[in-house]
């Protein structure tokens, strides 16, 4: 956070934690003291004091430069995954959920900015991180939230990481799957999938060693020229001798709702990307508002995901995998192409999701040892990718895999956490006529919670049973009525304790079993 505009600041700064150990003034991100009249004066320092006209920065995006980096951290390789969600809940209702799930994770995105506007003009500083937000609105709220503002940043700068960090397994697999698809058709066997993510180790740890994002933008460039072609080319295979949409089921299995959320979710979250965004326009205050950037970005996305989800689904159906490209016919040269651009797309946008894991850890471990930091900092680089390669053969399946990260990581940043950060922000303001922002920011944080727990639940189940690793489902099924009776008060707090922890016993028990074998 600065005072003086964000002058000098890269997009990783705006939201990676920087406590003045990341090489820049330790004044830049300083949090202001709670001042016992800084909420009594607040209306009169919104009167004098403009942050958006205060604002400085070196190389300000206009609306319409937001708009498309915007779409561009909106399309990521989470679209490729919008036919699978759609097998999932079904034609009908994956279309109506798509809608509410966009209107829900964009409401998360559109709090997050509103609150910082207020923050800026209490505290008078002109931008703020994700982190910083969390941290500011919790200092500054009412006197039960403020011991919580360190927390939130520490659980928003951890969130990020595990959010990033898991989307680069999944990307490893991704590339691997792509790969080897082309590369069975040829040799005429089948390749090992694990051997196959392992060959990334050496090229993914070359990528890594790019030294900053500057050298990174071409790799991002060639990035996306090349989705962008393999998207084109697997829309072409799409319209082609499509059947009735009535034909499929309109409603999915319950079961696998959760898996539709969280997928949906990973696909269409981008808070990470939010507070950059804002931070390095020109006009920020057009981020929001009914025709703001944000809305008019999402609406767009929302449309595109609907399109793709739809026609993947109804041409493959029941066939319809992970990746849509997995599905294109092997033995056709076109089908290689688009597989052969879109490993090469994603292994491009590893780079730039990678940085932010590094970023993170680089900060904390920076100056610890008396080495040499340059060598240090490659060594961080080095095991950091091999972890997230090692991550991605252990569990090497997209599916379950990006549907965990999206239950886990984006239902906390991009809908727990911006409900309770508005709640404790406008909290002395009041919540408006018959509380309806804090009734509708428990309905927000509710559903944040019911797709985290349940999307989680069943991607860890679908993740076992992937592997055939049934013992362990059942474990996790007895874990599950354990719950059950806690909320409906059928045991008392004795048993529950000793049946939790006798099915945590049992399920460690049999993945160190599996694991020996």
């Amino acid at each position: 956070m600065t005072t003086n505009g964000t002058s000098n600041m890269t997009e990783l700064e705006t939201f990676l934690p920087a406590d003045g150990s990341n090489g820049t003034s330790a004044a830049k991100y300083k949090i202001a003291p709670k001042s016992p009249t800084s909420l009594e004066n607040g209306h009169a320092d919104k009167t004098s004091w403009d942050p958006f006209r205060e604002r400085r920065v070196e190389h300000p995006t206009t609306d319409c430069d937001t708009l498309t980096h915007l779409l561009k951290a909106s399309l990521g390789t989470g679209i490729l995954a919008m036919p699978f969600a759609y097998k999932n809940a079904g034609m009908s209702l994956g279309i109506v959920f798509t809608v509410f799930t966009s209107l829900i994770c964009t409401h998360g995105a559109y709090v997050l900015v509103q609150c910082a506007h207020e923050l800026y003009r209490r505290i008078r500083v002109t931008s703020m991180s994700f982190a910083d937000v969390g941290e500011v609105s919790f200092a500054n709220g009412p006197p039960w939230a403020r011991p919580y503002s360190k927390l939130c940043r520490i659980t928003i700068i951890a969130g990020l990481f595990a959010a990033y960090f898991g989307t680069c397994s999944v990307y490893t697999v991704i590339i691997s799957e792509n790969f080897k698809q082309v590369a069975e058709h040829y040799l005429g066997y089948a390749v090992n999938q694990r051997l196959c993510i392992l060959s990334l180790l050496i090229p993914l740890i070359l990528l890594s060693w790019i030294p900053n994002l500057k050298y990174l933008a071409p790799v991002s460039m060639v990035a996306n020229v090349f989705m962008g072609l393999g998207l084109g080319f697997t829309f072409y295979y799409l319209v082609w001798d499509l059947g009735s949409p009535w034909e499929l089921p309109q409603v999915g299995n319950l079961y696998e709702l959760p898996q539709f959320f969280s997928i949906t979710i990973f696909a269409m979250e981008a808070i990470g990307v939010v507070m950059p965004l804002e931070n390095s326009m020109d006009t920020p205050q057009h981020f929001i508002g009914i025709c703001g950037v944000l809305n008019k970005g999402m609406g767009g996305v929302t449309l595109i995901y609907i399109f793709l989800g739809f026609l993947g689904y109804l041409q493959y159906q029941d066939r319809t995998d992970a990746s849509i490209t997995l599905n294109l016919p092997t033995e056709e040269y076109l089908a290689q192409s688009v597989k052969i651009l879109v490993g090469l797309a994603v292994f491009c946008t590893y780079g730039l999701q990678y940085f932010v894991c590094l970023e993170i850890v680089w900060d904390a471990v920076k100056g610890k040892w008396k080495v040499n930091q340059t060598v240090l900092e490659y060594i961080v680089r080095s095991v950091l990718t091999a972890a997230t390669v090692m991550l991605a053969v252990a569990v090497p399946t997209i599916g379950p895999f990006l549907a965990l990260i999206g239950a886990f990581c984006f239902s906390l940043l991009g809908l727990i956490l911006p409900a309770l950060i508005e709640t404790v922000t406008f909290w002395d303001k009041g919540f408006g006529r018959f509380n309806w922002v804090a009734w509708k920011n428990v309905v927000m944080f509710l559903f944040g919670i019911v797709a985290l727990v349940s999307g989680t639940y069943t991607s860890m189940v679908d993740i076992f049973k992937t592997y055939g690793l049934g013992e362990e489902v059942i474990q996790l099924n007895t874990i599950g009525e354990v719950v059950h009776n806690v909320t409906h008060g059928n045991a008392s707090a004795a048993d529950i304790s000793a049946a939790i922890l006798h099915a945590a016993t049992n399920l460690t028990q049999t993945l160190l079993e599996k694991a020996g074998t």
